[in-house]
Formats: C-alpha cells, structure tokens, sequence
C-alpha cells in the first residue's frame, strides 16, 4: 500500500468508532475511492466518471494515482477538510493526492457531486502537470474551466460590483478568495473567466500551447509571450475589459430591475391607499355637491311658494 493510500486509510479509519459498519474500498483504474456502506451508489458513479472524462483542457493525460475519500456526514467531512471554507463541498490536496468530498448526506448547496469531483480533480492534474507554478486565481479558474462551471457567469450577470466598482486585477482576484462566501463565488467566476478568455485567444489549440510552455520555461510572462504574443498586462487588460463590457451592464440591468420590483412592492401598498382616500374623498365631494344642489332647489322653491 502506499504512502498516499495509508494517509487516507488512517484518516477513515480512525473515525469507524462513529459508525456501526466499516469504510470499504473501490478501485477503478488510477482512482481510489473510500467510503461507508450507505455512499456504496455515489461511490460506484462517482468512479465511473471519473474513469471516462479523465483528460483535462491542455494536458497530457494524468498518470498519478489518486485516493477520494466520502465524508459520511457533515461532522467527519469538516474533520477531513482540515482549513477547508466552511462553504466549501470538496477538496483537493495536492502533495498527498487525495480528495475529500461530502457524500449523500450533503445538502443542496454542495453541487452536482461530479462536477465537483472534476473540479478536485482538475487540482490535481494541473498540479502533476505544473507543480507549485499557478497561483490561486489561475488554479481555482482552471479547475472551473475544466469542470465546465458555465453557471459561473451567472454570478456575474448580477455582481453589480462590475458595473459600479470595475474589474479587479489579478492580483486583487488572488486575494479575494478568503473574503467569505459570497466574495469568493465572484472571484471563482472571475478566475473561470480569465482561464477562458486564455483558451479562447487560441482557438484551434486552447491552452495546450501555454501549459506546455508554462512547464517548460518555469514562467507564467514566458508562456503568455510564446503561446499567444501577449504580455501579462496586455492579458489582464484584455480580461477585464472584457468581461466588465460584457457582463457589467448586464450586472447593472439585472441589478435594476430587482431594484424597481422591490420600489415596485413597497410603493404599490402606498399607491393602493392613496387611490382610496382619493375615491372617499371624491364621493364626500359628490355628497356636498348634491347636498348643496337640494339646499338651493329647496330655497328657490321656498321663494316660488312664499311670492305673491
């Protein structure tokens, strides 16, 4: 067994005191998955999609094994995690190339658990491939990429921090991600967005080129010049210019419109009241009006009748 493999084997094992039935194993080819009896179904999808989508955006195929170990509640996954966000679902540990992630028992708010365990994944194989090189914003906008996370930009049609505040730059995107939950789902979709404005500016080859020379010259600046002709400021400016033209009036109109159905909602209680006191004092004016009406055909006929 290896070194990786009695990690994650002391990790589960050491919390079988909390459950009746003990973790079992599944092996399917470079994946190791352990787990308890009641994720035996998540475990088995889990592996077999894992198995048929391992290649990821501009790599050769990953050759390193990996252990995935199911948290069975919410308590040992927190356990496992260790300096995991309290909103995070999964993670990813590189150097010892395993992944924790929550099992059924997770809520809603956890994700899709195979995107999630792509996005791991996609960690993992970006680190084989490059070692310590990405920095944050580049590794967590990959493993998005990678995963497909396309509901990333919906977070961004509604931050009306684009429209109002403008873009970050990337070195504000890097320290963004320990901001809590909601500052950390805009910088992901911000992240998502830079690796795929990267692979949109080679269409016929994506990231392949870059990566490859990322690995090669050891340098983000000298794979950005040889891949595409772009220094790191010209692709940063490129990025957010962008994307704040592409989602920032769309971030504006969405957040117009919540605001008009909120006025919306407070003002027509106000507008209805108003529309009533208007229709009783109306009826108090047409009240007076035929009351004075009868006083003076009541006084012209006291007049008529009262004559010679």
């Amino acid at each position: 067994m290896s070194v990786v493999m009695s990690v994650v084997m002391s990790a589960v094992m050491s919390v079988v005191t909390y459950s009746q039935e003990a973790p079992e194993r599944l092996d399917r080819g470079r994946f190791t998955f352990l787990f308890f009896p009641q994720d035996r179904l998540l475990a088995t999808s889990l592996a077999a999609h894992a198995l048929a989508t391992d290649t990821f955006p501009g790599l050769p195929r990953p050759l390193q094994r990996v252990s995935i170990a199911i948290a069975p509640d919410q308590r040992r996954f927190r356990e496992w995690a260790g300096d995991a966000p309290e909103w995070g679902s999964a993670v990813a540990f590189p150097e010892s190339r395993r992944v924790v992630l929550q099992g059924r028992s997770a809520g809603s708010d956890a994700g899709d658990p195979l995107n999630v365990l792509r996005h791991e994944l996609a960690h993992l194989a970006l680190h084989e491939r490059l070692g310590n090189m990405p920095r944050r914003w580049f590794d967590e906008g990959y493993a998005s990429y990678a995963a497909r996370e396309w509901g990333r930009e919906e977070v961004l049609a509604t931050n009306i921090a684009l429209a109002v505040r403008g873009m970050p730059t990337l070195d504000e995107l890097e320290t963004s991600f320990e901001g809590g939950a909601s500052a950390a789902q805009s910088a992901y979709a911000l992240a998502y967005r830079a690796v795929a404005e990267l692979a949109q500016i080679d269409r016929e080859r994506g990231l392949s080129l870059f990566l490859e020379y990322w690995r090669t010259t050891g340098s983000f600046e000298k794979a950005l010049r040889q891949a595409y002709g772009l220094t790191s400021a010209d692709f940063e400016k490129r990025w957010r210019d962008r994307t704040r033209s592409q989602y920032g009036l769309l971030a504006l109109a969405s957040n117009l419109t919540v605001v008009g159905l909120m006025l919306l909602f407070v003002m027509a209680p106000l507008y209805v009241v108003r529309i009533r006191r208007n229709r009783r004092r109306l009826e108090r004016m047409r009240e007076a009006e035929a009351a004075a009406e009868r006083a003076a055909q009541q006084s012209a006929l006291d007049d008529l009748l009262g004559g010679p």
